[in-house]
């Protein structure tokens, strides 16, 4: 059986394209998913553009965030049946034994593989999953918001795991993305003030940040980050797809707070670091996710706590692929979400 795939099949800029694929073969250990819907990530558009930072095995199915129906189980799956409602996570091929595993930091396994750049994603009818990788979605939450579980666990990581926000904090989120923007709705059900800042061409996407009872700032953020006593914010929460934005976190972040670096940027910084000295800052990555994070993002979505509908930008059928990679590329939109069946 043959179906329709949005395919990374080089290296260069704008190798992306429709191919036919065949169904894939499931494993003892997994269950086939015809996936509902998938939403487009900014490392998709960044390996249609071929600016990213990864390696990736070409050529490969794109798409990682993503939910659908069990459509099929392999002989070792227990506790799932066909027709089952899931999501599921992004770690498709990881080292049981390697320490980090073990600790269930699988996602920071060196030799982990995720889908749509390490293995084949979800931009396509079915594919095959571990069942590991599972999570079951509520009753009542469409798949739309549902596939979404996996940006909302990267910014759960970043804001509640990784930068232990307080109530009472001010936060100021670099980047109104998708990540940028929910990082900042998860700084506000910590009890946070946020700020969101972008460029003059991201108001579109500033305005949906107000959503989540966010200030957002066009430019400078020097006179929201030093409001009250001039020292700067609690928390920088970087999540820009560059490097340089780093310095500017430098100059927001009051001393001894805190930065969390999550967005991507393979471009050298070409400053000096000796404010994270002088400041006693500290500097944190966040990368991923794991098991725990995402049935407490899986609760938030069912409870109403958090809301993503106000960042999807549109649902566009498969065939449509380039047309949302470009609503989301031009900043148009924060989120794209695509229909493969």
């Amino acid at each position: 059986m043959k179906s329709i795939a949005v395919v990374n099949y080089a290296e260069e800029k704008g190798s992306v394209e429709l191919r036919e694929i065949t169904k894939p073969a499931i494993g003892p250990d997994d269950v086939l998913l015809e996936v509902a819907n998938v939403g487009v990530c900014g490392s998709d558009l960044h390996q249609w553009t071929s600016d990213h930072s990864w390696a990736v095995n070409y050529p490969v199915v794109l798409g990682h965030e993503f939910g659908g129906h069990i459509t099929a189980l392999g002989s070792n799956v227990n506790g799932w049946k066909e027709g089952d409602r899931v999501v599921s996570e992004t770690a498709a091929i990881i080292d049981s034994s390697n320490p980090l595993s073990r600790q269930g930091l699988y996602n920071l396994d060196p030799t982990r593989k995720g889908f749509g750049y390490g293995v084949n994603g979800a931009m396509t009818r079915f594919v095959s999953v571990p069942a590991r990788c599972l999570h079951q979605v509520p009753n009542g939450l469409p798949f739309e918001q549902a596939c979404l579980t996996e940006p909302c666990a990267v910014a759960y990581n970043a804001a509640l795991v990784n930068s232990k926000i307080r109530p009472g904090d001010r936060v100021l989120v670099i980047g109104p993305g998708t990540i940028g923007i929910l990082c900042a709705a998860m700084a506000k059900l910590a009890g946070a003030e946020v700020g969101v800042v972008g460029l003059e061409k991201d108001k579109g996407r500033l305005k949906i940040a107000q959503h989540y009872g966010c200030d957002s700032i066009i430019g400078d953020a020097t006179e929201w980050a030093n409001r009250y006593d001039g020292l700067g914010v609690d928390c920088v929460i970087d999540a820009a797809g560059v490097s340089a934005t780093l310095k500017l976190a430098l100059d927001y972040v009051r001393p001894n707070g805190h930065i969390t670096k999550v967005g991507w940027g393979p471009q050298p910084m070409n400053f000096s670091l000796d404010p994270l000295i002088q400041k006693n800052v500290t500097l944190q990555g966040s990368f991923s996710h794991n098991w725990p994070i995402w049935e407490k993002v899986l609760s938030l979505l069912a409870s109403g706590k958090l809301d993503v509908k106000p960042i999807i930008g549109g649902v566009w059928k498969l065939t449509d692929w380039q047309e949302a990679f470009e609503q989301m590329h031009s900043g148009s939109i924060v989120k794209s979400v695509l229909t493969p069946n």
